[in-house]
């Protein structure tokens, strides 16, 4: 696919991007070089090859998830904050219904 001066402009007006002709005559060759480039990457076999997310695998730091049992900082008081609400049902706050 052939880029011009023309589809510049159409993907610019699309995109909202203000160009003048003088740019999209700068860009047509450019846009049509990284076209050309995409179309080899489809000529590459990559039959077997599995579909990642990124070069790097990442690996998310986790700590475990354990109940502080100091009152102060942190859970093991559940009874205790229920005995406090004005409605409770299976260990949860009871709310009003807020949509309409």
């Amino acid at each position: 696919m052939a880029v011009d001066t023309a589809i510049v402009a159409r993907v610019a007006r699309l995109a909202r991007i203000a160009t003048s002709e003088e740019e999209a005559a700068r860009l047509a060759p450019e846009l049509d070089q990284i076209l050309a480039w995409i179309e080899q990457l489809g000529e590459v076999d990559t039959t077997g090859v599995e579909p990642m997310t990124a070069v790097i695998p990442g690996v998310l730091r986790l700590r475990d998830d354990v109940v502080d049992a100091d009152p102060l900082t942190g859970g093991g008081i559940r009874d205790a904050l229920m005995r406090c609400a004005p409605q409770a049902e299976h260990g949860f706050f009871t709310v009003p219904k807020v949509i309409e």
